[in-house]
Order: structure tokens, then sequence, then C-alpha cells
């Protein structure tokens, strides 16, 4: 199997709440849009919000939305200020990362990290 291209679908409760949510409060770039649905960039990956295909409630989500971020601090006041609830302020976890969690109207957790610069992640890992 080859896989060409991939995204995320979300398929909200209240489709108008959710764009919102995405588009003028986590400030996502629109990459497309079509008659009941829009797809967001979202760094290296593309979420998209559906008006379709749902039993027009939420369904469960077991996992999260991970979306780096350059500047913790500044993501969490600019979410505060936006009146967003913060589910967990902004930490270093044990692996290193700087992490901020808050939720979507539907519930649905998003992790924003923040990558230090000197973590592995951001390493050269070639020789010289």
């Amino acid at each position: 199997m080859e896989v060409l291209s991939s995204r995320t679908i979300l398929r909200p409760r209240d489709y108008d709440a959710t764009l919102a949510f995405y588009r003028d409060v986590l400030g996502l770039a629109i990459a497309r849009e079509y008659p009941g649905g829009t797809v967001f960039f979202a760094g290296q990956g593309l979420v998209e919000i559906a008006a379709h295909g749902g039993a027009g409630e939420s369904s469960r989500f077991d996992g999260a939305l991970w979306l780096q971020v350059r500047d913790i601090t500044a993501a969490q006041t600019e979410l505060v200020l936006a009146g967003i609830k913060i589910v967990r302020e902004a930490r270093q976890e044990p692996w290193g990362l700087h992490e901020l969690w808050i939720a979507d109207p539907d519930g649905i957790p998003i992790v924003l990290v923040e990558i230090p610069a000197d973590h592995p992640i951001r390493r050269d890992s070639r020789t010289p």
C-alpha cells in the first residue's frame, strides 16, 4: 500500500461553532472549502471539519490533535485572552516537550507543543 496523503476528519455536533474554533481561535489557514466542509492546514497535516457523514452528534474520539507551536507561553496567553478554557497549563513533560492542553467545542483534546531547541527531535543525527 502506498499512502499519498492524509488528514484527520472531525464530524462535530455544531459545525459552525467548531469551524469558528479552528479558523478564528486557533487561526488555522484554510486549505480548501467545499459544500458542507472545510479543510485546514495544520503544519504538515490537514484537519477537516465536515458537516456531513455523521449522525448529527459527535462520535467518541479517543485520540488527540497534536499541534506544534513556536512559543507555548505566547499560545497560552493568546488562548486565555480569547476566553478558551485551558485543560492543562503549559509545562515541560518528562520527555522534554513543553505541552499545553485545550479542547475543541466537542471536547476533542488538542495538545499544543513547543519543542525546545536542545530536544532530540531538533538535533541533526547525521554524521558531519
